[in-house]
């Protein structure tokens, strides 16, 4: 199993080019799926890879979902070992792929948190003073709404791939993709606050260094921007948000003030048309939530109107 492992890892490194938070889960989650067989067959020995069944992935999914797993996080395990097992099958090292008659289960689809415009104008003056940690969060928050990055594009700009002049910043997407989109002035301007209100030295200001560093000089990782983001918005009337609600939130503003759909997938680096049209129906979907809350006779209509048309 270690073998086939590595082997994967490896392909996903020089034939995907995947980054390299995918291929940490992807271990990771490997290594789990390892040590569960390990631990059921009660072996220390190394699992054979060509002696794994449907069973036993069953059996692996249906103890993580005893212990509390989300669907979600079911979903991501499966599709990995499907992954894997699609590859060591094509390869030659499997007589056949254990994973073909497993079903996904079933996800539900709640409505993207979206701020709206005021909330997320408010959410940028959270972060309060001129010390450089607050400066830093309050660039980054701008950044991230500015720019539509997913979390791991935001820490792992560098200072190079900012372009003050053309207000251009350059992001490294999934695959490695890089992709240039614009910049607001708000967002270039909070950059230049937090970056001048650092010691000069020539590991922080060298072209390759961190955009967005930690306490301790080094690059942010993604969970501590998401603990800093939840930790801002927590202040807002609905709660705390993921930064991913910024990218939701930044994608449904620019729909709203007018923009295309194909200028929004390549501003937020969709490879589908497909997955930025579901912003089309979350822009929907929020403006009928709204009425529902706030109309008094919204609910009661929008039921009859239902039930009218079941019975046409």
């Amino acid at each position: 199993m270690e073998d086939a492992i590595q082997a994967f890892v490896m392909y996903l490194q020089v034939e995907r080019n995947a980054s390299p938070e995918t291929i940490r889960n992807y271990r990771s989650d490997l290594h789990q799926f390892s040590g569960f067989l390990r631990q059921r067959t009660k072996k220390r020995v190394p699992v054979r890879i060509d002696a794994i069944t449907s069973d036993d992935i069953r059996a692996y999914l249906h103890s993580l979902d005893r212990q509390g797993e989300k669907a979600s996080s079911l979903a991501r395990k499966l599709a990995c070992l499907r992954s894997c097992f699609r590859f060591l099958f094509r390869e030659g090292q499997l007589q056949q792929n254990p994973t073909v008659s497993l079903k996904s289960p079933r996800l539900p689809k709640p409505l993207p948190r979206v701020l709206t415009k005021d909330d997320a104008a408010a959410l940028m003056t959270f972060p309060s003073g001129l010390s450089p940690l607050s400066l830093r969060d309050r660039a980054l928050l701008e950044t991230l709404y500015s720019t539509g990055a997913r979390v791991s594009e935001v820490v792992g700009l560098n200072l190079n791939d900012l372009d003050e002049a053309d207000g251009i910043v350059c992001l490294r997407g999934k695959g490695r993709k890089e992709r240039m989109v614009p910049i607001g002035d708000l967002a270039l301007r909070a950059i230049r606050e937090y970056r001048t209100s650092l010691k000069p030295s020539p590991h922080t200001h060298h072209l390759s260094s961190p955009m967005f560093l930690n306490h301790r000089g080094g690059r942010l990782t993604a969970r501590s921007v998401a603990s800093l983001v939840s930790r801002y918005s927590s202040r807002l009337v609905g709660g705390a948000i993921s930064p991913h609600a910024l990218r939701h939130s930044y994608a449904t503003h620019l729909l709203d003030e007018g923009a295309d759909l194909r200028s929004i997938q390549e501003l937020l680096g969709h490879a589908s048309l497909s997955t930025t049209q579901k912003y089309t129906h979350l822009a929907m979907d929020q403006l009928l939530a709204v009425y529902d809350r706030a109309h008094p006779r919204a609910r009661g209509a929008r039921a009859a109107s239902g039930k009218d048309q079941k019975s046409s």
